[in-house]
């Protein structure tokens, strides 16, 4: 499989899509790609598969063949799950070694279906801003309605935010909400959803990789803290359209959790904080968001509202917090 890559040719893009048990969306989303792939001459995709022991290597292998997708698309399986991270930076290494690297990776999840043009707006927006280290595509849901895609970095007080949800806390707190009011033109932002990111071949030779620490969420916040540091701006570029079938890859979806939250996406945020902020920070941060929590569930026990967030979620919080977890990323 690493020689059928090494064979292609990604000198102008490698799109790489991580496949953990969710077969049936990876061949919907290649499907949608197939359009767009054929219009950028010098493009592949690499499908990699974090051993999802499910029969998805054979699923998408064989829909490869059916469709006679061979010529643009690659199947790389690998030996464990190492998390989003693992899974794009397995088909990353080999690119970005390669003797005619490719000028651009579009990172994508499975849970995609490309609009047309969804491609070639990405890979225009970065040619007419060299500049630009990362771009984002307007995310949607199937209606057509625009999911948020581009973020600021998180701190203190958004921490504080999201643990009170309390209106005009809310509203003071403003210039810190992590998901500011979705836009319609490009703009700057801080970082990009995964689910659909364009990147340019330097911001991984001067930034590095995707840190493998991180087994889901929070690392893509990371990368593009990361890219910053070293003069790369993120833009969100709405013209390019992307549908994103929320939590399907990861299960987390937006309606009322019956399951505990997982343990990794406590293990990446306590990371994130740490890494880029220091343990006093990251300590401030836990101290916010517990306090607001335990604020807002007294002011619903008293409205008899229910708690819509998932089971043990503060319980959760705590043991995972820095104070009992210390530095442990």
């Amino acid at each position: 499989m690493l020689d059928q890559v090494l064979q292609q040719d990604f000198s102008r893009l490698l799109v790489v899509i991580v496949n953990y048990r969710t077969p049936e969306l990876t061949i919907d989303s290649l499907r949608s790609l197939q359009p767009e792939i054929e219009a950028v001459p010098g493009a592949h995709v690499v499908v990699t598969d974090n051993d999802s022991q499910d029969g998805s290597v054979d699923k998408i292998a064989a829909a490869i063949a059916k469709n006679h997708w061979s010529s643009w698309v690659s199947l790389m399986p690998l030996d464990r799950n190492g998390g989003f991270a693992f899974g794009n930076n397995a088909a990353l290494r080999v690119a970005l070694a390669a003797p005619r690297p490719p000028q651009y990776i579009w990172l994508l999840n499975p849970d995609t279906i490309v609009h047309p043009n969804g491609l070639t707006a990405l890979i225009d927006f970065m040619d007419q801003h060299p500049t630009v280290g990362l771009a984002g595509s307007r995310l949607e849901n199937l209606d057509g309605t625009p999911q948020h895609s581009a973020f600021r970095f998180p701190s203190l007080w958004s921490e504080l935010d999201y643990g009170l949800h309390l209106g005009f806390v809310t509203r003071l707190l403003k210039a810190w909400e992590v998901a500011p009011p979705i836009v319609t033109e490009a703009c700057a932002t801080d970082w990009l959803s995964g689910a659909s990111i364009l990147v340019r071949r330097e911001v991984f030779e001067t930034a590095g990789l995707l840190d493998e620490k991180y087994f889901m969420y929070f690392e893509e916040v990371d990368f593009c803290r990361q890219a910053q540091k070293k003069g790369w701006p993120c833009w969100y570029a709405p013209q390019s359209r992307v549908v994103h079938l929320v939590g399907q890859s990861s299960g987390m979806v937006a309606t009322k959790p019956t399951k505990r939250r997982p343990q990794y996406w406590f293990n990446s945020r306590r990371r994130y904080f740490v890494k880029n902020h220091g343990w006093l920070y990251a300590a401030m941060t836990d101290l916010f968001w517990m306090a607001g929590y335990l604020i807002r569930r007294l002011k619903d026990a008293i409205k008899g509202t229910p708690d819509n967030e998932p089971p043990r979620l503060f319980l959760d919080f705590w043991s995972n917090s820095v104070f009992l977890k210390g530095t442990e990323r």
